[in-house]
């Protein structure tokens, strides 16, 4: 395994951790920031990576810093 393929992993669970904190439904947060609940899931789960736009929007609806997620 690459040194840096954890990277996606470590994204998916601060995500997961900001969601649960502000306590909206992976549907809620997908709905809000215009991409699928699955995408969303793949997301947290370290399965796909985001783009820097996505990332911005999921950082607005969570109400965090986009540095507080990467």
């Amino acid at each position: 395994m690459r040194k840096n393929a954890k990277l996606p992993k470590v994204l998916g669970k601060k995500v997961q951790k900001a969601r649960k904190e502000t306590g909206l439904s992976q549907e809620a947060v997908a709905f809000k920031v215009g991409v699928s609940r699955a995408y969303m899931g793949y997301i947290e789960q370290g399965r796909n990576v985001p783009s820097l736009e996505v990332l911005q929007k999921i950082a607005k609806v969570l109400k965090v810093k986009l540095s507080d997620l990467v």
